[in-house]
């Protein structure tokens, strides 16, 4: 008996109803990557129930090429977001059980973002000064500051429109362990102010060459409640994380995880847990649809990971029993063909899916943490204090 959870990261489906309050009117990440390329071809995706979701929105945009078929292998619907914000931590917390409201608290975009009281003991504690301290997208700070950082062995410092204390130095400048440590000493420094995560962004390369490296870390602020994870650790049920879920959750709730830097590593993790590990729940992030393109406004690149991941789909569906459950979903949205590089505040697609089990429609599901009282539901535990499973006839 195994649940397995995979998180799409970014991968939206419409506009919030809230939208407007994120400045997000007319995102719709699917409907638009899809309509830019031409059509999506996602036919495992297609099979589960991809192409019936835009039809339960209020102003739902059909996906080109990903038809509503006959007989869907999976439940289908979509879930929108109750917290506030629109990032990383927060829609993954809701998918484990936590609504943030307020949400974190944000750092204003223009320089300086940082309050000495944070940058001050921050450079104190590390011994090295400050560039940066402003919102900015990571690629365009590292290409715009990296031949100084190199020079004066200075942090680099960034925000974004999350709740992020992000520092970026060069590997050759900078050693991991180095870069490691000064992300923990921001997370306390941070901890007073609820910042969602502090990052480490290591870089290689010369000047007009610089690449981001797969060994970011994410230091997450401590959930504030027991999250899904932990509920079913604690029955006896190992949980197995892929990618950086451990860092979204403090390492909170989980047996066992390898930190994959990218989604193909990913995918090859929840294959191993899938055949060499007998049942539990296997929690995976897939990094690349909102990393690599996503923010940087590549729906060719987005299309291209979309349909690769659909042929992952193809591959592991057969690798799981008639007493396990599938569910496929996504945490925010940020849709390449949107103004901006942030994240955009839509709802998520859920396909729910047990081989050979009756499906039906959704809905439109109200919170997130449907998904966590979906897990409870499964493996028989005490119910979470939100939510509604998907299970429920």
């Amino acid at each position: 008996m195994r649940a397995v959870l995979i998180v799409l990261d970014s991968v939206g489906i419409g506009a919030a109803p809230d939208a407007a309050a994120y400045d997000d009117v007319g995102a719709a990440t699917l409907p638009h990557i899809a309509e830019a390329v031409g059509g999506l071809s996602l036919p495992c995706l297609e099979s589960l129930g991809l192409g019936h979701i835009p039809a339960l929105l209020p102003d739902g945009q059909p996906l080109r090429g990903v038809a509503a078929v006959d007989n869907p292998l999976a439940s289908y619907g979509a879930m929108q977001e109750v917290s506030e914000g629109k990032d990383t931590i927060t829609g993954h917390w809701e998918l484990a059980g936590i609504e943030m409201n307020p949400g974190f608290s944000l750092f204003p975009p223009e320089s300086p973002s940082f309050p000495a009281e944070i940058l001050e003991p921050f450079k104190d504690q590390t011994g090295r000064g400050i560039l940066g301290n402003k919102a900015a997208s990571g690629t365009a700070i590292i290409d715009e500051l990296g031949a100084a950082h190199m020079e004066s062995g200075d942090w680099i410092v960034y925000t974004s429109a999350d709740s992020v204390f992000q520092i970026a130095a060069h590997t050759d400048v900078v050693p991991l362990k180095e870069l490691y440590r000064a992300c923990e000493i921001a997370r306390k420094l941070c901890d007073p102010y609820r910042t969602g995560r502090v990052i480490a962004r290591p870089f290689t390369g010369p000047p007009g060459a610089f690449e981001r490296t797969n060994e970011r870390r994410d230091y997450a602020f401590e959930p504030t409640e027991p999250l899904v994870l932990e509920r079913v650790k604690d029955a006896g049920i190992p949980v197995y994380a892929v990618g950086k879920i451990e860092d979204i959750y403090a390492h909170r709730g989980i047996t066992e995880s390898d930190h994959t830097g990218n989604t193909e590593t990913s995918q090859q993790a929840v294959l191993r847990f899938t055949r060499e590990r007998e049942g539990g729940f296997i929690v995976a992030n897939f990094i690349d649809f909102d990393m690599i393109y996503g923010h940087r406004r590549d729906p060719q690149g987005y299309a291209a990971a979309l349909e690769q991941t659909d042929q992952f789909f193809a591959d592991y569906l057969p690798l799981l029993a008639a007493d396990d459950l599938l569910i496929i979903t996504a945490d925010h949205g940020n849709d390449p063909t949107f103004k901006g590089t942030d994240h955009t505040r839509e709802y998520v697609p859920v396909l729910c899916y047990q081989p050979g089990r009756p499906v039906r429609d959704l809905g439109v599901r109200q919170g997130y943490y449907d998904v966590a009282q979906t897990i409870t539901d499964f493996f028989g535990l005490d119910p979470m204090s939100k939510g509604r499973s998907l299970l429920d006839q």
